[in-house]
């Protein structure tokens, strides 16, 4: 595949860069993060602006761009495609790697001392806004809130933003109503002394209000926001979208009379105006609960005095722990999802062996099986279709350039997932139609020992998933082998296929304590660049475990074969007698 050529398109945005049109003051640098308003890790195709400048795609990446460089900060999940998708004029930052500068080093290295670094501040964290100015500041720059987005600027055909229907989720896949949630919300805000909590993720107002939508590819969500007061629910989403008589009744916004759980509908772009009234009538010791991840400019909204912030919102944490109905139906949804699965390895063990099989029409198969069961709305990503040196390519998407036939010398990993209306799939599995080789065998043998130890893994309350890392690695470590992604991240219940604020990656130390009924991905994997993709991937489910005896009555009996045979032979029978009462098998009463 062919690089985006960007050569004119950074041209022009450098010359945005300096025009008081756009810009408070010239600006030296133009930071471009990946996500969008809610901090949303996929985005709509209208907020796709790191990907419209440098032409890689990956959901996770940020673009700094100087007068002079082009520099694009990836993890290793994408090291292979970003270098494959961007031209001549970016240097790929590689995170992770020892010898690879963070976003404010380099920034500090490469520009002018009393430089001017500008951001879209709706679209970068509060939280990593406060990190990256105090870093810049103590290297002589200033970091400057640009609210005019300067990819827009040059975007002279950008989509308009999405708008699509709403679907009410009835309590049979939800579990709880809304009016459940909102009291339980509001008693969470009682104790913080919060008057206001603002939800601007947008799974957590899909999740918060039982709705979905379809507004970004393979996400049931919508673009709205929400502000939660102790008697009001304010949703701010576009008006049109609400006359559907399902969602009226849902909501209740014709019922009489209102309540304190009547919702008011306002338009999506008066969510900014609404919140600076709502701040402006606050008595001193009123609060506003928000989170660090909301975006800066949002944050500003707010005055200092009123904010009550903390890393993650309430709904965020609650939603993470899924309740009976969630979980019942994350099963089913696996279920169905193995069902045909299981059709598409039957197929394929059919169909490879006659060559006519590429990584594009075996995921078209998928979605075909898929499709095919009760409640399947969507695939929850798109598919990782890959065959022998395009696996290595960690999260590659097959495309008419790249597409490879399967064929029986080489192995086929295929990581695929599918959005039921009871629950969000996310599988990965490997798979040779031939004889694999003896090194192919190994290292999946590695990467399966670490699936196990992570699956049968037994931990204290209170374990962060980071803990758990190099349980499924250290078959591969053993060996001197490793891969650059982490085992495994959270799953929305017919949501994001990617959710917080738990996960399992060493890449992390920020997320939260793992509880039980919490849903993870584990997928721990090995890439070898050129020649093929190994990754083994369930969903799993957090549950309350009896530590298991069997490695303790397994090495009781070790000492007494080996330890206690040597006793008797030295003829030490007291301490025999003393090995013997100690060692005995030890059971669960």
């Amino acid at each position: 595949m062919a690089p985006k050529l960007t050569s004119d398109l950074l041209r022009q945005l450098r010359q945005v860069m300096k025009n008081t049109k756009y810009v408070p003051e010239p600006i030296q640098a133009y930071i471009v993060p990946s996500g969008d308003a809610h901090q949303s890790e996929s985005v709509a195709e209208c907020d796709c602006r790191r990907a419209f400048i440098s032409g890689f795609n990956g959901s996770a990446g940020t673009a700094i761009i100087t007068e002079q460089h082009a520099a694009m900060w990836t993890d290793g999940r994408y090291f292979l495609a970003a270098a494959q998708q961007m031209d001549e004029n970016w240097t790929l930052m590689k995170m992770g790697l020892k010898d690879t500068p963070t976003q404010q080093d380099w920034l500090i290295k490469v520009l002018p001392e009393g430089s001017k670094i500008g951001v879209d501040p709706y679209i970068i964290p509060a939280d990593e806004w406060k990190r990256m100015s105090k870093a810049l500041r103590s290297g002589g720059h200033s970091l400057i809130a640009v609210k005019q987005n300067l990819i827009d600027v040059v975007w002279t055909d950008r989509p308009p933003r999405t708008s699509n229907s709403l679907m009410v989720l009835g309590l049979k896949y939800a579990g709880i109503t809304l009016q459940e949630k909102i009291t339980a919300l509001r008693g969470k805000m009682s104790e913080k002394h919060a008057s206001w909590l603002v939800v601007s993720a947008l799974d957590e107002v899909a999740w918060l209000f039982n709705l979905r939508g379809s507004d970004v590819e393979c996400n049931p969500v919508f673009f709205a926001y929400a502000v939660i007061g102790i008697n009001s629910i304010r949703l701010f989403v576009s008006g049109d979208r609400v006359l559907d008589p399902a969602v009226r009744e849902h909501l209740g916004l014709d019922s009489s009379p209102t309540s304190d759980f009547t919702v008011q509908i306002l338009p999506y772009e008066s969510f900014e105006t609404e919140l600076e009234t709502i701040c402006s009538s606050l008595n001193p010791k009123e609060k506003v609960w928000l989170s660090d991840k909301d975006s800066y400019g949002l944050t500003e909204l707010i005055p200092e005095v009123h904010r009550y912030s903390t890393p993650y919102s309430p709904i965020c944490l609650t939603k993470a722990v899924k309740n009976a109905t969630e979980l019942e139906g994350m099963k089913r949804a696996h279920i169905k999802d193995a069902v045909a699965l299981c059709e598409l390895f039957a197929w394929l063990e059919k169909e490879v062996p006659k060559g006519i099989v590429t990584e594009i029409s075996a995921a078209d198969k998928a979605l075909e099986f898929r499709s095919q069961q009760e409640d399947f709305v969507d695939l929850s990503f798109p598919t990782i279709s890959s065959s022998g040196p395009n696996g290595a390519i960690i999260h590659y998407c097959p495309s008419v350039e790249t597409n490879r036939a399967l064929t029986v010398n080489e192995v086929y990993l295929i990581d695929s997932g599918a959005q039921f209306k009871d629950g969000t799939t996310d599988v990965t599995r490997t798979m040779h139609f031939g004889t694999p080789s003896e090194y192919e065998k190994e290292c999946f043998t590695y990467v399966l020992k670490g699936h196990i130890a992570v699956s049968s893994a037994v931990f204290p309350n209170g374990t962060k998933g980071h803990l758990l890392d190099s349980f499924a690695r250290s078959a591969l470590w053993n060996q001197g082998l490793d891969y650059l992604h982490g085992t495994g991240h959270g799953v929305g219940s017919f949501l994001n296929v990617h959710e917080g604020p738990c996960g399992i990656s060493y890449k992390t130390f920020a997320d939260e304590p793992l509880e039980s009924n919490m849903v993870v991905t584990d997928e721990p994997g090995y890439y070898e660049d050129g020649a093929f993709g190994i990754r083994i991937e369930n969903v799993v489910i957090v549950v309350s475990a009896k530590t298991k005896l069997d490695w303790l009555n397994n090495y009781h009996k070790k000492c007494r074969d080996v330890i206690g045979a040597e006793l008797e032979h030295q003829g030490r029978q007291e301490a025999l007698q003393w090995l013997l009462n100690e060692t005995q098998t030890v059971t669960v009463s």
